[in-house]
């Protein structure tokens, strides 16, 4: 990455603007410099990778992740093939069909949170051609060196970041697709993920999630039984109450043996749209907001009946008797008229 490169990574503490200070060059690219806050934290930089992990002491989860993948780092690649034969898939091509799902063009920006040793992001890279914009980031840093050594093999281009993924040094809006396949059930914050996921990227653009988790359908069969014996995250619980409410057009999917969960879904704007105001027809009236909002204390069910036989005599809704009657009551009372 050059020192260019480096000016997209905001704070993961606070947001803010970091600036690139004591950096060693080779051949344009930095190799070691020290990221600085607003507020004077420090980020450092070895082998070209920014370590932006936030909070400094992380969770139990996060820290037995990473301890899990500095053991299996070098051998990674030789064994995760086994996940796909285990249920008679052809691993690329899962892996083109999940990453088909962001509907990528050239040239755009993309975010793949766990990037691991990088076999989806090759796959990402070469969407995107030279001209896109690929950020791959992970919290262990052993995984991360490898990745840079599959991306430059095949002579293509990633920015390599560590980071926690509830607390992305990314600016909001900046990405038009995030892609993040195995790793949720090894977060700490799983809400605080989804709500980097909908911070970091723009509306309309595209996320893809996925890990292992047993459909429930299946969770008493032996098929379940056997594989979590062996696996206890095929037990994790599905996180579909901490999807971002700007998720829209959200589906779900069981993939790999129906055994990984796969949500896609498109970025809109805060909560979904809905008409809330109109006057909804019948002897209830009001609208949605009225009934939500204008709800007062009740009264007793012989007053209830009395009323009802009252409207329908009015001939108009219950809610523009009710607002009438008690607006103007209230006003009465307000103003000290007792006529």
């Amino acid at each position: 990455m050059t020192p260019d490169d480096f000016t997209v990574f905001r704070s993961p503490s606070d947001g803010s603007s970091l600036r690139l200070e004591e950096a060693v060059l080779r051949d344009g690219q930095v190799v070691t410099g020290v990221l600085i806050g607003v507020d004077g934290a420090r980020f450092s930089i070895a082998e070209g990778i920014a370590d932006l992990v936030w909070p400094r002491l992380l969770d139990l989860r996060e820290r037995a992740a990473i301890e899990l993948y500095d053991a299996r780092a070098d051998v990674y690649d030789q064994f995760l093939p086994l996940t796909f034969s285990t249920f008679g898939e052809d691993e690329q091509q899962v892996r083109e069909e999940m990453i088909a799902l962001l509907n990528l063009k050239p040239g755009q920006r993309v975010l793949e949170i766990g990037a691991g040793t990088g076999r989806d992001s090759e796959i990402i890279a070469r969407r995107l051609g030279p001209q896109g914009e690929l950020h791959c980031q992970d919290i262990a840093q052993s995984m991360l060196v490898h990745n840079a050594r599959r991306m430059e093999k095949e002579g293509l281009k990633a920015h390599l970041s560590l980071a926690n993924a509830s607390h992305l040094p990314f600016p909001d809006d900046y990405f038009d697709a995030v892609f993040q396949f195995g790793g949720v059930g090894e977060f700490s914050d799983v809400p605080g993920f989804f709500r980097e996921v909908a911070r970091v990227t723009r509306k309309g653009g595209r996320v893809v999630a996925g890990d292992e988790s047993m459909p429930p359908w299946l969770r008493k069969t032996e098929f379940s039984r056997s594989l979590t014996f062996t696996n206890a995250q095929f037990a994790a619980p599905l996180p579909l109450e901490h999807l971002p409410v700007e998720a829209r057009d959200v589906q779900l999917r069981w993939i790999i043996g129906g055994t990984f969960f796969l949500f896609d879904f498109t970025i809109g704007e805060g909560e979904p749209y809905a008409d809330i105001d109109f006057p909804i027809p019948g002897p209830r009236g009001g609208t949605h907001r009225s009934r939500f909002y204008g709800q007062l204390d009740g009264v007793k069910v012989e007053t209830k009946a009395l009323a009802h036989r009252a409207r329908a005599k009015l001939g108009i809704s219950m809610h523009d008797w009710l607002d009438e009657l008690v607006r103007r009551e209230a006003e009465k009372i307000l103003r000290g008229d007792d006529s």
